[in-house]
């Protein structure tokens, strides 16, 4: 028993700061929305379509470059810190590399916008905020490499911080930018994107600092020798990333589907939905931060040789996001009208957001057990397992079974925006009976085995 309580304690200990640094970044998104909405009502729109073409793209890059986790985390584990610097410099390199493709789908993504046939105002800021925000896709890419190495080293209180400092540097330089403050430029929605490429160039900054200062890694040397890209190292982590970076992608997508496929049933449903996902996904961030947990302890365990020991981390982690899910569940259903206040005040919105928050509620535990089995098997390095299971249960049952409970009379009468809700829990059910079967079977296979995969 003191075995578990320690590795919870483990576990709790890397995932606070996880979950602490994710509310901040979550929390510049609504200071760019805030600041746009105060400009115009166009350029919030114009904020607002920009982020659905930007933050897919930048979160497949992030996902790619997530394999780093569990690479050193095995690495720091084995006591082969030598190795360290030589997986950290081709991070640094394949994030670079992303950033060129990256930018260029951002800088031609006007092609994108112009077939939503939206007003020609709104298309104008809206290519004007991704051309703006190309400008920071090294810059965080490059913060999430050295991220991704802290956090292979079990140090997330960095990100942590500099997140915090990241949020109070946006306040001020959206100000300026959008509204034309202390001589910046008066660029409205376009001055978020602006802001958001010069945080993101002080965030990357102040991560590459605490590394050179940092006495805990000091004895690493990560930049006492140079050395030049691997080829196969580059083709071995997008290899292993690919799969977290598609099942990233499968998700957002997911949602952005919905969302343009309700989008016909009014303004009223799409304000409700909007209500109900934007809080699920401030809900999603506590047993996300476990998954990240999760994967650097059974990493950083393999890398030790106890299999035993990784196979108990995942369990640990499982149990606890599923009581995690069961109290925020709870608080779900109890102070759902309270919460929906705060977004709108229309009856109406009130009304539907109200159900559709019950049925948020109902997969939160299907979804703390999908994102942490998900993020046990990084730990493992069973990449291919996550990408194959999330495309089935996402776009293979739950979209389609959504679209044809809420716009369909083919098994019930069209349920609207409540049929893609129950879709949404089909889709996240499934991933948690998948990943959770593959994640058992994984953990039955002898010790030889699973650090054979380990270290592929």
């Amino acid at each position: 028993m003191q075995q578990y309580h320690d590795e919870a304690r483990a576990i709790i200990r890397l995932s606070v700061p996880v979950f602490i640094a994710q509310i901040a970044q979550t929390s510049m998104g609504f200071v760019d929305t805030v600041m746009a909405g105060g400009y115009s009502a166009t350029d919030m729109a114009a904020v607002a379509v920009a982020s659905s073409i930007w933050m897919p793209a930048i979160l497949f890059g992030i996902g790619l470059l997530m394999a780093m986790v569990p690479m050193i985390a095995q690495l720091n584990g084995a006591s082969k810190a030598t190795a360290i610097p030589f997986q950290f410099q081709q991070g640094l390199y394949m994030a670079l590399l992303l950033s060129i493709p990256i930018g260029l789908i951002l800088y031609k993504a006007g092609f994108i916008i112009n077939l939503m046939d939206v007003e020609a105002a709104l298309t104008e800021k809206t290519i004007g905020y991704l051309h703006a925000v190309i400008w920071a896709v090294p810059a965080f890419l490059v913060f999430q490499s050295i991220r991704n190495l802290c956090e292979g080293m079990s140090l997330t209180i960095p990100a942590m911080v500099i997140g915090f400092i990241g949020l109070a540097a946006n306040i001020p330089l959206n100000w300026m930018f959008v509204y034309g403050k202390l001589g910046a430029p008066e660029l409205g929605g376009v001055g978020c994107g602006v802001a958001t490429a010069l945080v993101y160039w002080i965030m990357a900054i102040l991560m590459a600092l605490y590394v050179a200062v940092s006495k805990k890694l000091s004895g690493l040397q990560l930049f006492a020798s140079l050395y030049a890209p691997a080829l196969k190292e580059q083709i071995r982590l997008f290899r292993l990333g690919f799969p977290v970076a598609a099942s990233l992608f499968f998700e957002v997508t997911l949602f952005a589907a919905i969302a343009i496929l309700i989008a016909p049933l009014g303004s009223i449903t799409v304000a409700a939905h909007q209500v109900a996902i934007n809080f699920s996904t401030m809900i999603f961030m506590l047993p996300m931060s476990l998954g990240v947990a999760v994967s650097i302890r059974v990493g950083h365990l393999l890398g030790k040789r106890t299999t035993e020991g990784a196979g108990n981390s995942a369990k640990i982690g499982i149990w606890l996001g599923v009581s995690t899910a069961v109290i925020t569940a709870l608080l779900t259903v109890w102070l759902r009208d309270p919460i929906i206040a705060l977004y709108s005040d229309n009856p109406d919105v009130a009304t539907l957001a109200s159900s559709l928050m019950l049925l948020a509620a109902v997969y939160q535990i299907t979804d703390a057990i999908q994102v942490v089995a998900a993020g046990a098997l990084r730990g493992y390095k069973d990449m291919r397992a996550i990408f194959q299971r999330t495309l089935i249960a996402y776009w293979g049952l739950g979209l389609p079974l959504g679209y044809v409970l809420g716009m369909t009379d083919w098994l019930v009468p069209a349920m609207g925006a409540h049929g893609f809700w129950i879709g949404i829990i089909i889709g996240l059910s499934s991933a948690a009976v998948l990943l959770g079967l593959r994640l058992r079977w994984l953990r039955q296979q002898s010790p030889e085995f699973q650090l054979a995969m380990s270290e592929r």
